[in-house]
Order: structure tokens, then C-alpha cells, then sequence
């Protein structure tokens, strides 16, 4: 990610306190989707576009960045491009950008770098404990 969308999505948060954990945060730049409920009827709907526009749109050019260019693989990398498969470029792009927003967000309220890298420790983590 360059520093533009680093910097827009800086000032869009302003001070990360105000979320109350890192999940909210693509919900509060609208990259969840609508819910339709009426009756017996229900079904979700496209992204609900509420906050700040510019935002999610710089996260969702960094999606897009991510999954189409030939950048070094991540695990976010290869979890967009498994979404993809199963729902497509545009779904997996919104789901690459939220989880992007999440990721952001923990790293201001840490203080820390990003690792590619960590998230594979982790399952790996997992696998090993679980056997």
C-alpha cells in the first residue's frame, strides 16, 4: 500500500480509541452488506456505502492493487484470490478491503509493522497445536 492510501485512511479513523475493537471498522466505512428483512423474507443485499466514501474507496483500490498485481503472496493475498474463486473478483475485492480496514486499524492501536508473514504462523501455530 502506498502512503496516500495509508494517509486517507489515517485521517478517515483519527483516532482509533473510538472504535471499539478493530471489527467495527469496515462496518463503519460501509463495506458490509445490507440486511432485508421483511417477514418470512430475508436476504443481504449489496455493501451498505455508509462513512467516509474516500476511504473506502482508497482501501478498495488497495484490494485491487493486492489481488491483481504480481506482488510477493501474502495470506491475505491468497485468501482474496480463494474468495475469488468461489464469489468472484468484485466480492473478494470488498472482502480484501475490509479486512484491510481491520488490519490498519489493529496496527495503529498496537503501534506495530505489517508482517505478511503472521498470519501463516499463526495457523501454523494452530495445525501444530491441534495435533
Amino acid at each position: 500500500m502506498g502512503a496516500v492510501i495509508s494517509l486517507t485512511y489515517l485521517t478517515g479513523v483519527d483516532d482509533p480509541a473510538r472504535f471499539k475493537s478493530s471489527k467495527v471498522v469496515g462496518a463503519h466505512y460501509g463495506m458490509t452488506p445490507k440486511k432485508y428483512q421483511s417477514g418470512e423474507t430475508e436476504y443481504d443485499g449489496r455493501i451498505s456505502k455508509m462513512g467516509d466514501e474516500s476511504v473506502r474507496t482508497a482501501l478498495y483500490q488497495a484490494a485491487h492493487v493486492i489481488l491483481t498485481r504480481p506482488v510477493k503472496g501474502s495470506a491475505l493475498k491468497s485468501w482474496g484470490l480463494q474468495l475469488a474463486k468461489r464469489k468472484g473478483m468484485e466480492k473478494a475485492k470488498v472482502g480484501v478491503a475490509r479486512r484491510l480496514a481491520v488490519i490498519m486499524h489493529r496496527m495503529l492501536v498496537d503501534g506495530t509493522s505489517f508482517d505478511p508473514s503472521l498470519p501463516n504462523k499463526a495457523v501454523a501455530a494452530k495445525q501444530v497445536a491441534a495435533a
